[in-house]
């Protein structure tokens, strides 16, 4: 049996939970998330429980019962309290900046990128070098987090690029010198 999978959730007042053709929807303050039911798996609405379990134990269907559980999970922190992915950006000269919708990067190359801001997703630059970025989907927002990171991924001599707040770079030595008297 799956550990995750037959822990029971509990729903936050101000939400709502439904089952509605193959889909489960999930709505709350901050917005409404869907996400399509897996085969062999029911989701049990009680109350303001809900219980994940499984019709039979084929491998596809146990490896999916903890999946829908913990995909049941995000969506209710999502709708109620959201999601929120920091990026840091280490150079000199790299900087960010909101025109509109979209977030304008420097970072070295000779043209600035763009990113356009997708729909449930929401941009924060604070002080040129730091980026914010939110939204109610916890796919959503870290899918474009890696897709801002992968512009300028950390290089490992300086540090330089585009890293998570909390990431830790592992730095490499260089080039060693030579001694002068061993030529």
């Amino acid at each position: 049996m799956s550990r995750i999978g037959k822990r029971s959730l509990t729903i936050p007042s101000g939400v709502t939970l439904s089952l509605q053709d193959g889909m489960i929807v999930v709505k709350g303050p901050q917005g409404e998330l869907k996400e399509s039911m897996q085969p062999g798996i029911t989701v049990t609405v009680d109350g303001t429980t809900v219980q994940v379990s499984r019709t039979n134990d084929l491998q596809q269907t146990r490896a999916h019962h903890g999946l829908v559980r913990s995909l049941i999970a995000n969506m209710l922190k999502g709708v109620t309290e959201g999601y929120e992915v920091k990026l840091e950006m280490v150079g000199t000269g790299y900087r960010a900046a909101l025109q509109g919708q979209k977030l304008v990067l420097s970072v070295g190359f000779s043209h600035p990128i763009e990113v356009v801001q997708p729909a449930g997703v929401t941009f924060a630059v604070d002080g040129n070098t730091k980026i914010s970025i939110k939204g109610i989907s916890k796919h959503d927002v870290g899918q474009v987090a890696a897709n801002i990171r992968k512009i300028r991924p950390p290089e490992p001599y300086k540090g330089k690029g585009i890293k998570y707040e909390n990431e830790v770079v592992r730095r490499k030595a260089g080039k060693a010198v030579k001694a002068a008297g061993a030529a």
